[in-house]
Order: C-alpha cells, then structure tokens, then sequence
C-alpha cells in the first residue's frame, strides 16, 4: 500500500493505492510546467479505473486535470461537498470565470451520487475515511466550503483540509464535537490553501491539540505566500526522520513528488521518497 503525493505547483493531487488495487485520488491538479496529468498517468500504468475522485476543493487548481482524468479513465464514484449543487456552483464560479476542470466537475456532479452499490463497492483495506465540511450557504466562498478530508491510513492519520481559511476551521472546530476529537490524532497535515497565511489557524495547533509530525504543503515555486508559513508549521510539529534527516516540513516546490509506502504493520512506513522518479515505476494495471 502506498500514497504518491504528485507535484502539481500550486494544485492539489495525491493517489491512495490499496494492496488489493482499489484506487482513491484526492484532487487532480496537474502540473504545467511539465504536462504532467493525472488521466496519462494512470493509463501509462495500465489503469483503466479509479475506485474514487475525492475533490477537497471548488477552485480550478484541484480540479485543472479532471478533463484528461475523465477522459483516459473510468471514475467509479466521487465524493465532494454535497451542500453545493451544480447550480450553486456555477453561480460561485460566475464572477472568477469557470475553467475546464471546474466545468467538468459541474457536468460530473449532476450525475455522481458519491456512493456505489455495496456489492461492488471497493473495500479499501486499511483505510478509515471521515470527511467534514461547512454547509452552503452558511458559507459563501469556495475555500471555507472544502471538503476536509480525513484517512487512516494503514494506522497513520492525514487531514487533507483543501482550502479551508481561517474563518472555515474556526466554524467547524467549534461546531464539530467530531472534528475535534479526530485533529487530536493527526500525524500528517497537509497545509491548508497550499500553506497560505490565510489558511494558518493557530488555535488548531495552541487550543484544540493538533501536534502532527509533519506538515506537507503543495505549492508552487517563488509564487503566493506559501513560503511566509514554512518556518510557523516547522514550530507547531513533532519532526519526522527521512532518511536519517529529521524534517518539519515537506514542500512539493523543493521535495518535488512523494511518496509514502506503508509497513505491513500498523503505523510502520517501509519507506517515505522525496523528489520521488515516477519513471522508475513498473505497470500496475487495474483489472
């Protein structure tokens, strides 16, 4: 089992594959500096099928490669903040202009349910799976209406919070009795709005006992604020050894893609790569 957490600059988008080949994707960014996209890369790999698109965010750089997603692979189910209907959020889109991503989440939206018939349903063995979000339109804005995205993984807890602000974390933290328990075990947290000032929230660190051992941030080189953050995250967290270097905090824009592979044993990595070679892979085909 293992998670590659791809490079996509200032997007978003990490692939879950299960021992037994069942596939989750959080986001679908694409890089484009490279023309990396997420749809090429999995049929160059001989997949055909995703087992679940999970889109944490309503902004065009989670979602920038979902047309070739779509195109080169068949989605089984996708899981988003329902609150929103498409309607609802092609009026959210009207003043920003809708991309080709987004676009294609609107047409996929009137049609995904999020659930599959159990008796094909994939099992995803050793995940556990949470999701909170705030409710339109009690929030207006894309960002504060992330899905925020929580997996165990193999026993190790990463909290995937989209694009979530500061007004969004405050909401759900002091309105989900839930929410609060489960920031307590997180081990991995991916920053939210790619380590932007504006998705730091101090008092998920200070108050509501957040103490991961590592924050990951997705980000793009010399762009946005996301590199004012590095050094406030690398003081809120434990530390995690990468080979034999103990690190705060990883950043797509220096670490480039990693990957996570996961011990047969509860909460063991076998190993954690950064500036991770994707060509080396070998076929894993999806029958």
């Amino acid at each position: 089992m293992h998670m590659t957490v791809f490079d996509v600059q200032h997007g978003a988008c990490a692939l879950v594959t299960c021992d037994n080949l069942d596939r989750m994707m959080i986001d679908c960014g694409h890089n484009g500096e490279n023309d990396w996209r997420p749809g090429n890369y999995l049929r160059e790999r001989g997949i055909t099928e995703l087992d679940l698109l999970v889109v944490t965010n309503y902004d065009e750089d989670h979602v920038s490669g979902l047309p070739n997603l779509n195109e080169k692979v068949n989605i089984r189910s996708l899981l988003r903040n329902k609150t929103v209907s498409p309607d609802v959020l092609t009026q959210l889109k009207s003043e920003d202009g809708m991309g080709a991503g987004i676009k294609r989440l609107v047409e996929m939206s009137r049609t995904y349910t999020g659930e599959l018939n159990p008796e094909i349903a994939p099992t995803f063995p050793r995940i556990k799976r949470k999701v909170f979000r705030n409710e339109y339109p009690t929030f207006t804005d894309e960002n504060n209406l992330s899905l925020v995205v929580y997996l165990e993984i193999a026993g190790i807890h990463f909290l995937f919070p989209g694009d979530l602000e500061k007004a969004g974390w405050k909401a759900l933290l002091e309105n989900d009795a839930s929410f609060r328990e489960t920031v307590k075990k997180v081990d991995f947290l991916f920053a939210a709005h790619h380590g932007r000032e504006n998705g730091k929230y101090e008092p998920l660190f200070e108050d509501y006992e957040c103490k991961p051992y590592l924050v990951i941030i997705s980000d793009k080189k010399h762009a946005h604020q996301s590199q004012e953050t590095v050094s406030y995250y690398a003081d809120q967290v434990k530390g995690f050894s990468i080979n034999g270097n103990t690190r705060y905090v990883l950043t797509t824009r220096s670490d480039g893609t990693m990957r996570f592979d996961f011990g047969a044993e509860d909460r063991h990595f076998s190993s954690i790569q950064v500036n991770y070679d994707m060509t080396q892979e070998e076929g894993t085909g999806h029958t």
